[in-house]
């Protein structure tokens, strides 16, 4: 059944990740924050959340833990008070940097060529969409 391999394919992602990460003291949802708001900084959690396709209840512990270890700020928006705004600290800038290659290492670990790593990503982004859109 394909839940099994794709259950287990998502397992060893993650596990595969773990190496790379623990030298930088990041967990793995800490690093898709991390690296989301280093493509953009300044995210509204709501815009956060559905990117990443997390809820509020599972993202506002994780960004806590990250605002404690001095890597974002979580401020609200002055426009709009409901709106709570991410910001990389200095600290969460240089560890985004220290990650830059994490990308790199992680392709090399999977045997895969780039063109066969974005078909790969298209074809689950489609299964992903068909299962459950993205919020509006």
């Amino acid at each position: 059944m394909l839940c099994f391999t794709l259950h287990s394919a998502a397992q060893a992602v993650h596990s595969a990740y773990t190496p790379l990460l623990e030298p930088l003291g990041l967990t793995y949802p800490q690093y898709l924050v991390l690296a989301s708001l280093a493509d953009k900084d300044g995210q509204g959690m709501g815009q956060l959340g559905a990117s990443l396709r997390l809820e509020s209840n599972t993202l506002t512990p994780l960004l806590k833990r990250m605002q404690a270890a001095g890597w974002l700020t979580r401020s609200r928006d002055p426009a709009d008070d409901r709106r709570v705004v991410l910001t990389l600290t200095n600290d969460g800038r240089t560890l985004a940097q220290r990650a830059e290659d994490v990308p790199r290492a992680f392709a090399e670990k999977t045997g895969l060529n780039p063109d066969q790593i974005r078909d790969l990503r298209d074809v689950l982004a489609v299964l992903r969409n068909r299962l459950k859109p993205a919020k509006a």
